[in-house]
């Protein structure tokens, strides 16, 4: 991670592409599992949404922009409603506000009767402006201020997940000032290693979540809880990390937080009565991905969960997770139109042909930061012409600022075209900056031959409108 910030993009791959990557048959295909479900190539060979052409949603709109197909978005969200609904005698599903909120998106997860997962004082607001019942709000942060306690407390929102002692102590003191019982469960570092990237593995000793189970922190974490009169422990929460997709993960976590709750139940005479297995569900970006469907999630964390109880002769307690990606990710493509194409001469006689857009970094920072994969297509027309390995580069004055780090388009790609890249529904706006002063894009919502903007795009005004000098 001390390289030099295009390094990392330069190394393996070379110009010859990963070895995962194959050569198209056909470079205007869609790749199943990428797109939306109401993604598909019209008569024309123009990439339609939710039945709108991209090339009228770049008309009126602009590029770029984030495209957000409700109707996916919807169906998603009902299959984790369903799948966990349907086991263990019922399960919560938390949507992970922090993978892509706003008002509109608030109230489809109300809508679809999910709860909602927030992480700041930021989104809860997004929450009650969308006015989500606050009940089915959960709330989590490794750093929650005063204010935003208070603030939750106020709204009556379900429960807290505390991550330290010292919020224990905060919390305590906040909800006896409020006259109320706060609902609490104990973020729980169970040791387990997720094959993810270091930056979102989020369950191992040396990171900044929780309380640690071999250290103690989460027995004395239990205790203080139980011994604070204006807190009700429900039990422990866990979340290993991101873009996770086989359940082995899971099958460790849930066993040594279930060991606790065994604990919890000798020791003091109490038996929780949730577990909150976190999310961290992974999605498909490029067709070397092949992501677990909700169905197989619930079954395979029912079973685990079963499991352990079992052994522990444990009343099996209300099991919640919290996908997000895996909701908003495969709903949203981000259209941008091709501004420069040039072919770079490399050692050896090999060339690299970069495809330079008018988004990049400021738009979708997991490339840069994450050295995220993702695919594109050729949005605005079909072609005839060969496929050519490509890289899909942004504006910005960064080495690093790659979109898709590589991709086979059809050779004909010029300026002006529209390029799309898919699986960009969680954490590219939630992540958007304003690196170079570049406002931020819109996020339309298309259903039906209809679109609609539900967060307007960014404009220098708005920039300026900060610049108190």
């Amino acid at each position: 991670m001390r390289a030099h910030e295009a390094g990392v993009l330069h190394a393996e791959a070379g110009h010859r592409g990963p070895s995962w990557l194959r050569v198209p048959d056909d470079v205007n295909a869609l790749y199943p599992g990428l797109w939306p479900a109401g993604a598909e190539r019209g008569a024309d060979g123009t990439l339609r949404v939710g039945g709108v052409g991209v090339g009228e949603l770049a008309a009126e709109f602009g590029t770029p922009m984030y495209v957000v197909d409700e109707q996916d978005f919807r169906t998603r969200a009902a299959e984790f409603r369903d799948a966990f609904g349907a086991v263990l005698g019922g399960a919560d599903v938390y949507y992970a506000g922090k993978a892509f909120l706003s008002v509109e998106v608030a109230r489809w997860i109300a809508d679809e009767g999910l709860c909602l997962d927030v992480c700041s004082g930021g989104e809860l607001a997004v929450a009650l402006r969308a006015e989500f019942p606050p009940e089915r709000i959960g709330l989590h942060g490794n750093n929650k201020s005063s204010s935003e306690l208070d603030r939750a407390l106020a709204a009556g929102v379900g429960r807290i997940i505390v991550d330290s002692f010292d919020e224990i102590d905060r919390l305590a003191q906040l909800a006896g000032g409020h006259g109320v019982t706060a609902r609490v469960l104990i973020r729980t570092k169970v040791g387990v290693e997720a094959h993810t990237h270091e930056y979102i593995a989020t369950a191992h000793e040396d990171q900044k979540f929780g309380f640690s189970i071999a250290g103690g922190e989460v027995a004395e974490a239990v205790r203080r809880v139980l011994a604070a009169p204006a807190l009700d422990l429900l039990g422990l929460h866990s979340h290993i990390g991101s873009q996770i997709y086989d359940t082995s993960g899971f099958e460790v976590a849930a066993r040594r937080a279930l060991d606790v709750q065994a604990d919890v139940r000798d020791e003091h005479g109490v038996e929780l009565p949730e577990l909150d297995l976190g999310g961290g569900f992974g999605i498909a970006y490029t067709s070397q991905d092949d992501p677990s469907n909700p169905s197989d999630l619930a079954a395979g964390l029912a079973e685990i969960v079963a499991h352990e109880c079992r052994g522990h002769g444990l009343a099996v307690p209300r099991l919640s997770v919290e996908p997000g990606r895996a909701i908003v990710g495969p709903s949203t493509c981000t259209v941008y139109e091709v501004g420069t194409v040039k072919t770079v001469e490399l050692d050896g006689g090999a060339s690299r042909r970069y495809v330079a857009v008018d988004g990049g970094m400021s738009d979708n920072i997991r490339t840069a930061l994450y050295d995220a994969d993702y695919s594109c297509t050729l949005a605005s027309r079909a072609s005839e012409a060969a496929p050519v390995l490509s890289r899909v580069v942004g504006k910005h004055c960064e080495s690093g600022d790659v979109v898709v780090k590589d991709e086979f388009l059809p050779s004909d790609v010029a300026v002006g075209d529209l390029i799309a890249v898919p699986g960009t529904g969680a954490y590219c706006r939630s992540m958007a900056n304003t690196y170079n002063h570049v406002p931020r894009p819109p996020v339309v919502v298309v259903r039906d031959g209809t679109a609609r903007v539900i967060v307007r795009r960014e404009t220098e005004d708005d920039l300026l409108a900060l610049d108190v000098g």
